[in-house]
């Protein structure tokens, strides 16, 4: 059975986490298909993009494609489907695909919807998060994503609640199928946090609060460093250090503002790292901060679970189906630094079970994940 993957959210050596999920998936499913990738780049420029090492199994192209930022909102999908066409009909003649599974609802899904109709394949699109939290605020794209997605076999969701939306949008229920993405239960699971630390060089006794993600806005990477510094001391024998993991657009502001907090010389800022090297923080760490404005399901938040690490995040998104409540950290209703800072108190001074949250996880693997989403695709082929 043949698979042909597509979507602008696909690694490559220079952007090696960018759609790492669904890189992932493709490796879980290779057992069960045979798979090709055409990875979309935004980009007025031709460029030499090369494909991970444990990637080059799936032949990737990457093929650059006009994007019209902001004001493109009406011809995104048309340019990127008039891209797609010939790369399409050229794989078909080597490659007889039985389904495409697309990442990414606009422009990616929408494309190859508009291509469905017209080469007369079946297709399977992935809604991740933001592109269904953000994108069906703005009209344009609201009209295009509920009048093209329908013609998928089967909308997989990152999370109920970015089925909902859709729903809500009016996407036909019997369509939507949320299915989490999974975890490397053997590489994120609980190890020697002293041992982590001394890895790492951290503060071997300081109660450590762990970062990890992209510096974006609406992952309000600002909070942490202003909620550590509206934590109290007095209640710790050693303050309290926070490491933020990543980096992005607002890394350089991040850094600015705990340049200028009086707890800077407890907030360390490591930069990025590799899947194993978030597995070691997690591993050194005594809780993980999420304060994103939205989300689907983030992975990290299943990753810290397999380390057996309590998580305190915003409820929104997702994000509650995955979180069961205080005995797993704590979900925070308002993005104040103030609110954080006391759920960071109350976790670290009693903090939950590491093993009911590791055996919580265990549930995420992404076997069973790559399983629900085989049987969507087999009963999508033709």
């Amino acid at each position: 059975m043949k698979l042909l993957f597509v979507s602008n959210l696909f690694p490559d050596t220079a952007e090696p986490y960018r759609g790492l999920d669904n890189a992932t998936l493709l490796h879980h499913l290779a057992d069960r298909w045979d798979i090709r990738a055409l990875a979309v780049r935004p980009s007025l420029l031709p460029r030499r993009w090369q494909p991970r090492e444990q990637d080059a199994k799936f032949a990737p192209q990457y093929i650059a494609t006009p994007y019209i930022p902001k004001i493109g909102s009406c011809w995104n999908h048309r340019i990127m489907a008039h891209t797609l066409r010939g790369h399409l009909q050229g794989i078909r003649q080597q490659f007889s695909f039985d389904v495409v599974l697309s990442s990414w609802i606009f422009p990616d899904s929408c494309a190859i919807a508009e291509l469905a109709r017209e080469l007369d394949f079946p297709f399977i699109a992935i809604a991740q998060g933001s592109d269904v939290h953000q994108y069906l605020q703005m009209p344009a794209r609201r009209e295009i994503i509920t009048r093209l997605l329908p013609r998928a076999a089967a909308v997989i969701t990152r999370s109920g609640e970015l089925a909902r939306l859709l729903a809500h949008a009016g996407l036909p229920r019997e369509r939507l199928h949320p299915i989490y993405n999974g975890v490397d239960l053997d590489l994120f699971r609980p190890a020697d946090k002293a041992a982590a630390r001394r890895e790492l060089d951290l503060p071997p006794d300081a109660p450590l609060i762990l970062f990890v993600g992209n510096f974006y806005e609406i992952k309000n990477p600002l909070l942490p460093p202003l909620a550590l510094a509206n934590l109290s001391s007095v209640s710790f024998p050693i303050p309290p250090v926070l490491v933020m993991v990543g980096g992005g657009g607002l890394e350089q502001r991040v850094r600015e503002l705990a340049g200028r907090l009086p707890v800077r010389e407890r907030v360390i800022l490591p930069g990025r790292t590799d899947a194993a090297g978030v597995a070691r923080y997690m591993q050194a760490a005594d809780v993980l901060c999420l304060p994103s404005q939205n989300e689907g399901v983030p992975n990290v938040i299943l990753e810290a679970f397999a380390c057996g690490l309590p998580v305190i995040a915003s409820r929104v998104g997702g994000i509650p189906e995955v979180h069961p409540g205080d005995d797993f950290g704590r979900l925070v209703a308002t993005t104040e630094p103030a609110a954080f800072a006391t759920a960071f108190q109350e976790v670290l001074l009693s903090p939950p079970s590491a093993e009911r949250i590791r055996q919580h996880a265990l549930q995420f693997s992404w076997q069973r994940t790559a399983t629900a989403c085989h049987e969507l695709l087999m009963q999508a082929r033709r």
